[in-house]
């Protein structure tokens, strides 16, 4: 028997040994082993798609986080949506943002933020992600979220401007009704601290760490209900005008005067103002439509509250009282996943997370369809906050680049200080129109005098 039998009849006595510990055995060369761990070859995950979302709203932020949550774990697109809730200095943080490389795929705007954030070259349009239904059921509304014929947000929800009070506080001072002028505020502001003297309660407060955010949450809307533009903008003439904000500001500066403003107000931010109000702290202040929300959830109060409409200067009113709203959320124009984004946002503006936002007290819902659907809000305090016969949607001003010191800052200044108001009023006009002017002149808006315009036929748009 020569070598190659002899070696092949070998291999298959190896072959027959080891017939019960092997699945085959041939002559031919043997496959290579598979690896010994499978996560090696296995196919990896689609990396997630991530997106950041910043907003300044607080009041609905627990909200927001639960419905971020299902759409994170439902979305069939690998999309994961960050939540970010930024404080009063959101648009300065947005700005910032945008110097930089870190800015944010959705940007919640506001109506006194989209025309800045617009002009500022934020926001990126949406036109071609709206389908038919979409376009009927959040129609455009000029300058609110359309601009120059393309759209860059969908409202979902409105905000009234109330006066909140201390009912509590109140009965104990023996006061029946909220203020209905300046002077019954300054005069209750006063009656309520020496009703709370006991406690360490003070008649009035609002947030002045922000004297923008506080000024344009009280003064503004007591400015719109007298006649006058709330932002010191008039429509008639097409000129800035801050005079009708001279008996406001006064009043205010009265009050603090008085010693019936909380303590190291110009230091409160909106939050703890709110954490104050529920422990019974604070007689009034006014702000939005959120406020029962806040009341609900965030601060629950341990007093008894409720929400009027704000005092006009002399108590006739000649103006509406601005029901603010039309959008909502936008993407960033730098945001890389823009077409992720809108998924994002059309998930949101589904019917059953608008639905709940309104039943939850978290604000008035603007889109029709909704409205037709959705319950009476069951919630605390929200009853004072539904449209009245004087709640209207005020045309927006341009918005300009001022030199210098901003009107709210220096009313609060004035507030502070003291001085000559009248020449801080001048300079306002002045320095504002001047800036109106530059904007008109580079082509950034244009303006012209309404010569038949009358505020006070802006009420009544929601209620009558």
């Amino acid at each position: 028997m020569n070598t190659k039998l002899n070696q092949k009849m070998a291999l298959s006595a190896f072959c027959l040994f080891l017939v019960t510990g092997l699945t085959a055995c041939s002559t031919t060369p043997a496959a290579a082993p598979a690896p010994a761990n499978n996560k090696d070859t296995a196919t990896k995950p689609a990396a997630k798609t991530k997106l950041t979302y910043w907003t300044g709203d607080r009041h609905d932020a627990d909200y927001i986080k639960e419905v971020i949550e299902k759409f994170n774990t439902t979305n069939k697109d690998n999309i994961e949506v960050e939540l970010v809730v930024k404080t009063d200095d959101f648009n300065q943080a947005i700005d910032l943002s945008f110097s930089t490389a870190d800015t944010p795929d959705i940007i919640r705007v506001k109506e006194n933020t989209i025309q800045t954030f617009y002009k500022k070259q934020y926001l990126a349009p949406i036109d071609s992600y709206l389908t038919a239904d979409q376009k009927k059921n959040f129609p455009a509304m000029v300058d609110l979220n359309s601009f120059d014929g393309k759209m860059y947000s969908l409202p979902n929800y409105g905000t009234t401007m109330r006066l909140i009070y201390n009912v509590d506080l109140f009965e104990k001072a023996g006061i029946k009704n909220p203020p209905t002028t300046l002077k019954e505020m300054v005069d209750t502001a006063k009656k309520l601290t020496e009703a709370g003297k006991a406690t360490g309660s003070y008649g009035f407060a609002e947030n002045f760490k922000s004297p923008e955010s506080a000024l344009n949450r009280s003064a503004r809307v007591i400015a719109e209900v007298s006649g006058y533009g709330g932002f010191g903008y008039d429509f008639k003439t097409a000129k800035f005008d801050f005079s009708g904000f001279k008996p406001i500001i006064e009043a205010f500066k009265q009050m603090k005067d008085d010693g019936s403003t909380l303590p190291g107000m110009e230091s409160l931010d909106i939050d703890p103002l709110r954490a104050q109000f529920a422990e019974g702290k604070i007689g009034m202040y006014m702000s939005f439509a959120s406020e029962p929300g806040v009341y609900k959830s965030q601060f629950p109060a341990k007093i008894k509250w409720a929400a009027a409409p704000v005092p006009s200067i002399d108590g006739s009113i000649k103006g509406a009282s601005g029901f603010l709203g039309g959008q909502w959320l936008s993407i960033s124009s730098k945001s890389t996943k823009k077409d992720q984004a809108w998924k994002f946002i059309n998930f949101m503006y589904q019917e059953e997370v608008l639905q709940p936002y309104h039943e939850k007290g978290f604000g008035i819902s603007m889109v029709p369809a909704v409205i037709a659907k959705a319950k009476k809000p069951d919630i605390g305090g929200i009853e004072g906050f539904l449209p009245n016969k004087v709640d209207g949607v005020w045309p927006i001003q341009p918005s300009v680049n001022v030199k210098g010191i901003k009107y709210t800052d220096a009313f609060f200044k004035y507030m502070l200080s003291g001085g000559d108001l009248n020449e801080v009023i001048t300079d306002l006009n002045k320095r504002y129109n001047e800036a109106l002017a530059a904007g008109v002149q580079a082509g950034e808006f244009k303006v012209s005098p309404i010569a038949d315009f009358d505020p006070a036929k802006l009420a009544g748009q929601f209620a009558k």
